[in-house]
């Protein structure tokens, strides 16, 4: 029995893994796309291209709204979205840690 769950918390701790891996995909690629708008470079329209930037924004802007709030600005330089990645990371190292056997 406690192959089982050990083997079970291996599974939950690697999808947990992949899942923070694939979060931080997301918000890496949405500042990406934020830069880019904010060079001037408009998209026409499409609805594919509206429902990706509508699913990069709706999934990233939570996590990355709770460090907006905070003063992390040089002028025109945002460092929210890598304190938000760095955190993202440490505390996702610590439950997969606390979870992983």
């Amino acid at each position: 029995m406690t192959i089982f769950a050990a083997s079970a918390r291996e599974e939950i701790a690697d999808f947990l893994d992949a899942l923070l891996t694939v979060y931080v995909i997301v918000i890496i690629a949405w500042i990406v796309v934020s830069f880019v708008f904010a060079m001037g470079v408009r998209m026409p329209y499409n609805r594919g291209v509206n429902a990706v930037l509508d699913f990069l924004r709706d999934t990233a802007n939570p996590w990355l709204s709770l460090f907006r709030r905070l003063p992390l600005q040089i002028g025109p330089l945002d460092l929210s979205p890598i304190v938000a990645i760095i955190v993202l990371q440490i505390v996702g190292g610590i439950v997969i840690g606390l979870i992983r056997p």
